[in-house]
Parts: structure tokens; sequence; C-alpha cells
């Protein structure tokens, strides 16, 4: 189960896009609130990277434009 919710977080932060960061970092907590306390730290680089993302876009950062033109 922990191994499952961690793909699916990695998945959101490869995958995110100034369009959808909101979506996805709400679903990454979401997903790291069903894991056990006890593994939640294998999430960390991932989380802290949504985060990250999440801070640059929503001030209009041009750090982590992805190329796909989901930034416009």
């Amino acid at each position: 189960m922990a191994d499952d919710t961690l793909a699916e977080i990695r998945q959101l932060y490869f995958k995110t896009t100034r369009r959808t960061i909101d979506r996805d970092f709400d679903r990454a907590i979401d997903l790291l609130k069903t894991m056990p306390e006890d593994q939640r730290h294998r999430a960390t680089v991932f989380m802290e990277g949504l985060a990250q993302m999440r801070k640059e876009f929503n001030r209009g950062g041009r750090a982590w434009d992805n190329a796909d033109g989901d930034d416009l």
C-alpha cells in the first residue's frame, strides 16, 4: 500500500504543471495522510518539490516551467 501511494506521489511530482499544481499538491497531501507515519519520510523529497513548485507557480516564477506550454 505505501509503495503504491509513494509511486502515485512521485508520478504527481513529475507530471504536475502550472495549471495542475494546486490540484496535484492537494492530492499528494491526501495520499501522504494515508501512509503509515513511519513510511511518510519516503515521500519527503517529492512533497518538498511539489511545495516549491506550488510556491513558484503561484507567485508567477519561471523556475519550474514545463516545456509543454501548460504554463501559459
